[in-house]
């Protein structure tokens, strides 16, 4: 055997190193990558914001507070009382928002669905706008702001220009389209030109855009409806106003079908064009994408106008589909600062915040049948919402309460057992 430089010898021929550690099954892989997945935390986000609520609900229901104050003479009377609370409170949300399995007929079973997809329409849209911005690495909290901006262009367009059906709807539809990206490309091009903070920004063009709202609400001649003193519009013209898709005894109109498309055109723009690569490496690394030569301020600019327009297509949906005859200030009815929820939880991606806001929806139509049906307070849908974004902001919470793989500490494992595996060789090889 020859002699290594410090007096050791080298492993000999007929030595053997010792064996690598088989790799893992495909099904630990698979469990891995679920486990270890953005969306698996995005369920339990929610399913551990519904147990908080119906923790909620237990404590603000009358039978279950009476039924607590003999606890321990007769303890499954609360029991009892705490799981008709809770449950007849989710089986009102579920009927209300999915299928009314009271109904008399089929048609009336499926209403509460089309009300759902209803709600769900303007959040899509919105959270879509919310998504991209977030992928260039921009916080639009403008919401508000580019929805009002919106609404008042294509509410304009709709009620006093008389053009025939099909053109009146698209001229509207573009108004309000080219209003919103406007009013988001303002924050866009002073992020690009002056370095200012597109979250200042957006705070303070949501107060432009209500104040100058409601002054053309109060102007006549402007958005005020002639002959009245109420700051409201008149009512949208029959060939502006989005068909319905179902007949007229339900509410779900053509928006729904614009917003599918619109989230095609999001993932396409995402995942399949050039000029998404570049949304997305400025929204990684704006140094590192300046320097592979892309205008990172053109960059800021373009996406804050598709943004924009996304948002603008709630404030459409809203004035040309839902609220037909006539709006006031309180257009965007929230909408604009619930789309930064339901992106968070669609983890910033097309199909994601889709899916988040039909769930979304969902809670806003069944929360009005828990009231109704159960007296619970709308409130408790809000705090599920929010806990959903807490619980979405805290992975390794979520994580620890249902016990699963920490993608860090799984990848520390595998480092130590190859750091482990290379003493052993080294100890082998050199003796």
């Amino acid at each position: 055997m020859s002699e290594n430089l410090t007096g050791g010898a080298l492993i000999g021929p007929s030595a053997q190193l010792p064996a690598e550690p088989p790799p893992p099954s495909k099904w630990h892989d698979t469990f891995l990558r679920i486990t270890q997945g953005n969306a698996i935390i995005s369920v339990l986000a929610v399913v551990l914001a519904l147990l908080v609520g119906g923790v909620m609900i237990a404590f603000t229901d009358e039978d279950v507070q009476t039924a607590s104050g003999y606890f321990f003479a007769r303890p499954f009377d609360t029991i009892s009382a705490v799981w008709n609370a809770v449950s007849g409170a989710y089986i009102a949300l579920f009927q209300g928002s999915i299928y009314n399995f009271g109904a008399p007929t089929f048609e009336r079973g499926i209403r509460p669905l089309t009300e759902t997809l209803t709600f769900a329409t303007p959040l899509i849209a919105a959270g879509l706008g919310v998504s991209l911005a977030f992928r260039i690495g921009m916080f639009n909290i403008g919401g508000r702001g580019q929805m009002l901006m919106a609404s008042a262009a294509a509410g304009w367009v709709a009620f006093s220009l008389d053009l025939p059906f099909g053109i009146h709807l698209a001229v509207a539809l573009l108004a309000g389209l080219a209003a919103g990206a406007i009013w988001a490309g303002i924050a866009g091009a002073l992020k690009a030109w002056t370095g200012a903070h597109e979250v200042i920004v957006t705070i303070m063009l949501n107060y432009v855009a209500f104040y100058l709202l409601s002054f053309m609400l109060r102007t006549p001649g402007l958005l005020q409806a002639p002959g009245s003193s109420n700051p409201k519009t008149p009512p949208m013209k029959e060939t502006a106003v989005l068909p319905d898709l179902l007949g007229p005894q339900y509410n779900l109109h053509f928006g729904f079908v614009l917003v599918i498309l619109a989230t095609v055109l999001v993932w396409w723009i995402l995942s399949r064009s050039s000029l998404g690569f570049k949304f997305r490496a400025v929204g990684e690394n704006p140094n590192a994408a300046r320097v592979a030569g892309i205008n990172v301020k053109n960059m800021y600019i373009y996406g804050m106008l598709i943004a924009g327009a996304l948002i603008g297509l709630a404030g459409v949906n809203q004035v040309l589909g839902t609220i037909t005859t006539g709006f006031s200030s309180d257009i965007d009815a929230g909408i604009g600062f619930d789309a930064i929820t339901v992106a968070l939880l669609g983890r910033s991606t097309p199909w994601g915040t889709f899916a988040a806001g039909i769930l979304f929806g969902a809670f806003k139509a069944g929360g009005f049948a828990m009231q109704a049906a159960e007296q619970i307070p709308i409130e408790i849908v809000a705090v599920v919402q929010a806990l959903i974004v807490l619980f979405i902001a805290a992975p390794p919470l979520v994580r620890t309460i249902f016990g699963l793989p920490s993608p860090e500490r799984d990848q520390k494992r595998q480092r130590k057992a190859r750091a482990k595996q290379l003493q052993a060789e080294a100890r082998t090889v050199v003796k």
